[in-house]
C-alpha cells in the first residue's frame, strides 16, 4: 500500500502559493491508517519509549495512535495560552516572524525515553522547538517520527543530531 495516495494536495491553502499536503484522506481510511501506523512504529526497531510528544494539532492524530501502540504517555505541545498548568515554552523562527510552543513543566521526567512525533517535516524550527523542550526537562529524544517530510525545505538540517523518520518524502 502507498500510503502517499492517501494524502491529498490542495492548491493554495492556506495562502496563495502554497501547496498543501492534507492527511484527512489518510485519517478517514482505517486500513491506511493502520499501516502508517505500522510504518511509523516499525521505525523504532522495538526501542523502549516513556513518552510520545505530538506536535499541535496534526501531530495529535498520530502521536496518541503512536503513544497507544507503544504503551507510552501522550504530551501534547501546544501554542501559547492553550495549556492550563504551567508550562516552559520554546520560540522558533517563521518566514514572516517568530511563533512559540509551549509544554506542561511535568510532562517529561528525567531519563524518559521520549519519541516526538508531527504530521510534517517542512523547514525544522517546529520539531527543533519541540526538541528543546523535551532536552530542558532532561528527557532523552530516541527519535523525530514524522508522517511526511517536504526534503526541498531542509528541514532536516535543524534536528540532524536526532534520529529521524519520515513515512513519506516529497
Amino acid at each position: 500500500m502507498k500510503i502517499e495516495n492517501y494524502i491529498r494536495d490542495i492548491q493554495g491553502f492556506p495562502k496563495e502559493g502554497i501547496l498543501f499536503k492534507d492527511i484527512t484522506p489518510l485519517l478517514n481510511d482505517p486500513i491506511a491508517r493502520k499501516e502508517c501506523l505500522s510504518d511509523l512504529v516499525n521505525s523504532l526497531k522495538e526501542q523502549k519509549i516513556d513518552k510520545v510528544v505530538g506536535a499541535e494539532s496534526r501531530g495529535f492524530f498520530f502521536g496518541i495512535l503512536l503513544a497507544q501502540e507503544l504503551n507510552a504517555g501522550f504530551v501534547p505541545v501546544r501554542k501559547p495560552k492553550k495549556l492550563p498548568y504551567e508550562i516552559i515554552s520554546a520560540s522558533y523562527e517563521l518566514e514572516y516572524g517568530t511563533d512559540s510552543l509551549e509544554m506542561h513543566t511535568d510532562a517529561i521526567k528525567k531519563g524518559d525515553r521520549v519519541l516526538i512525533h508531527d504530521d510534517v517535516l517542512a523547514t525544522g524550527g517546529t520539531a527543533k522547538a519541540v526538541c528543546e523542550l523535551v532536552e530542558r526537562l532532561g528527557g532523552e529524544i530516541v527519535q523525530c517520527n514524522f508522517l511526511m517530510e517536504l526534503s526541498f525545505l531542509k528541514g532536516r538540517e535543524k534536528i540532524k543530531e536526532y534520529p529521524i523518520f519520515s513515512a513519506i518524502t516529497y
